[in-house]
């Protein structure tokens, strides 16, 4: 077989027991790898209306063809399960060198069933899988785990873990590799952490066979020479200023959400931008395997109080830490930053959930007797401590490691949420970006940018610009974008370099070089309509796991906020989200009925029928 192992690891923590699976080679053609392969296994073995803490949910982690060989931004893999925070399915994207060695192990997936009686972590080496205790690691923050397992496995082994978050069960907390990459969003470490596993330690030597190298080797030079003539004169923006340089265009266009969405620009904005991070706290940009854009940042804080050092803020952690908490203080920002990273938590939710909470301290909902301190906005101090608080489930932070819907609704106001399926936006407002609503709204795993991201057509002008005030036309765009996006997971790339380099530069983003490292990886011989109909096929699936766990089309909405509140102010005043009128040309672009369920002929035709 090329570009696949073809090779799947059962790990039953139950039975502390491991077995290999071979994994039929029509699964993997039809959906390709990684995230279309975490949905198949789900969709069949897990029932949807399990609970995601339960022995019965699955923890999988699973990775594409393309991930560990040498094609621009191969460094990706997805961990899939139920999602504890929304209820419904999630699917967490990470980079960095841990899936790239986990290929090199020479498996495909491991699927997680069960749950050990006491903590554990997986070690496995060139088809070698054994689950050891984990104990003495139990409590330690990621850098500490990471550190003391490469210290008892050597140079090169590679780790994802999780913190104290994911021990507590913070229904948003994340799963870490190479200390600093996170699979983040909607609580795939707290699964890890209910299932007493804390960590999966990889080493391996096995080669990713290729169909035909010299083609591959051929098109990775091609994509790549066209890369560097286009950056020959200066660096990409995103290795010089990392993904908060995206703060300009958002307060530009008015989407720069700030204090708990009930605005898109921050007046402050200036003080937590890309170029302010790397004039006061850079070290180095760094990069994940196989990647020539180099969007991460090593820094180190010094100021008192803030001391610290690591990698980021990402441009999702300055809004949802800065901006939506009315936090200006980069430092604050990026100690609370780090903390996430060292505890493991979802930096999207986890500020996003103060913000929340900082409203409705300022309307009086909440009181300093309930919270422990004063929570107004710009509350620096406040941000960093809650952070800690919440990963520990102290205090106040007990209630917020539920998330900002369940913390609202605890206290009679869901309305202040900013959350679709229960998960809190990423960094747009959606009342300035249209086609950013419908995406939320359809998004798989609850609010996410990363199931098909609008951004790139309505502010960025990737590529093509659309305007994105405009709802007319969107539903047939978003799905084209989600489709494509749901390939690039399965594939196992990143969309920083895909989207703006092996896609065909229109407004359908056709997956045309994607199709070429695939079918020279692989030998699959995929025409272009094929590989298409695998990224639908993949977010159909996904549909159907969210339909049977109880979130249909009843769930495609967005808070008040967004469809009766009009934006106050900005490029954007006025605006709400136009989303019925989206979401009835969006599902009929899709083959769905008026509900929002595919269609029994939908169905056949993507063979899940």
């Amino acid at each position: 077989m090329y570009g696949w192992h073809g090779k799947l690891l059962r790990v039953n923590l139950s039975r502390r027991t491991t077995s290999w699976e071979e994994i039929p080679p029509a699964v993997l053609k039809d959906y390709v790898g990684a995230r279309g392969l975490g949905i198949r296994y789900l969709l069949d073995e897990v029932d949807p209306a399990c609970d995601p803490l339960g022995p019965e949910n699955k923890l999988i982690f699973s990775t594409g063809p393309l991930t560990g060989t040498r094609a621009p931004t191969g460094a990706r893999y997805i961990v899939t399960t139920k999602s504890p925070l929304t209820g419904v399915l999630t699917c967490a994207n990470s980079g960095g060198f841990f899936p790239a060695e986990l290929r090199r192990t020479g498996v495909d997936a491991i699927v997680f069933e069960g749950c050990s009686d006491e903590p554990v972590y997986l070690w496995l080496s060139d088809g070698r899988a054994e689950l050891r205790p984990a104990r003495d690691l139990w409590g330690k923050t990621t850098h500490e785990t990471t550190d003391a397992l490469v210290a008892a496995h050597g140079p090169g082994t590679r780790v994802a873990c999780i913190g104290p978050a994911g021990e507590n069960r913070v229904r948003f907390a994340s799963i870490m590799n190479d200390k600093d990459r996170a699979a983040g969003r909607s609580g795939v470490g707290a699964v890890m952490g209910a299932k007493n596993l804390k960590a999966v330690a990889v080493r391996g030597t096995t080669p990713v066979r290729l169909h035909d190298e010299e083609a591959f080797r051929s098109a990775v030079k091609r994509y790549l020479d066209r890369f560097h003539e286009t950056y020959r004169d200066e660096p990409p923006p995103l290795r010089s200023y990392g993904t908060a340089v995206t703060v300009m265009g958002t307060q530009n266009v008015g989407v720069f959400p700030t204090r708990n969405f009930q605005t898109g620009q921050f007046e402050q904005w200036e003080a937590l931008h890309g170029e302010t991070l790397t004039q006061r706290f850079l070290v180095k940009p760094k990069a994940c395997f196989s990647c020539p854009i180099a969007c991460g940042r090593v820094t180190r804080v010094d100021e008192p109080g803030y001391e610290g050092e690591g990698e980021g803020p990402e441009y999702e952690t300055v809004y949802s830490l800065g901006s939506d908490c009315g936090v200006a203080d980069l430092a604050a920002v990026t100690k609370a930053n780090y903390l996430c990273n060292e505890l493991g938590l979802d930096t999207i939710s986890m500020g996003a959930t103060i913000a929340c909470a900082m409203e409705m301290f300022e309307k009086g909902i909440l009181t300093e007797a309930a919270v422990g301190m004063e929570l107004r906005f710009g509350n620096a101090r406040a941000l960093v401590e809650l952070t800690r608080m919440t990963a520990h489930r102290e205090g106040f932070g007990d209630l917020l490691a539920e998330g900002s819907l369940r913390l609202a609704t605890r206290f009679g106001h869901p309305e202040l949420a900013v959350t679709a399926r229960g998960q809190e936006f990423p960094g747009y407002d959606p009342r300035g970006e249209q086609g950013m609503g419908l995406a939320y709204a359809t998004s798989p795993i609850g609010a996410s940018h990363m199931r098909g991201d609008p951004a790139y057509i309505e502010i960025l002008g990737v590529p093509t610009l659309i305007d994105p005030l405009e709802w007319k036309g969107k539903g047939e765009l978003v799905a084209e974008w989600q489709n494509t996006f749901a390939l690039i997971d399965a594939a196992g790339l990143c969309v920083f370099f895909t989207i703006r380099n092996l896609v065909t530069p229109d407004r359908h983003v056709r997956p045309t070089g994607i199709l070429e490292l695939l079918n020279a990886a692989t030998g699959a011989g995929y025409t272009l309509e094929e590989l298409e109909r695998a990224g639908e096929r993949i977010f159909n699936a996904e549909r159907l796991f969210m339909i049977r766990a109880g979130s249909g089309g009843k769930d495609d909405t967005l808070p008040p906020r967004m469809l009766r509140e009009p934006m106050p102010d900005g490029p954007a005043k006025g605006m709400v989200v136009h989303l019925s009128e989206m979401l009835e040309e969006y599902y009929r672009f899709r083959g769905w009925d008026a509900e929002g369920n595919p269609t029994p002929e939908k169905l056949r035709e993507l063979g899940l029928g």
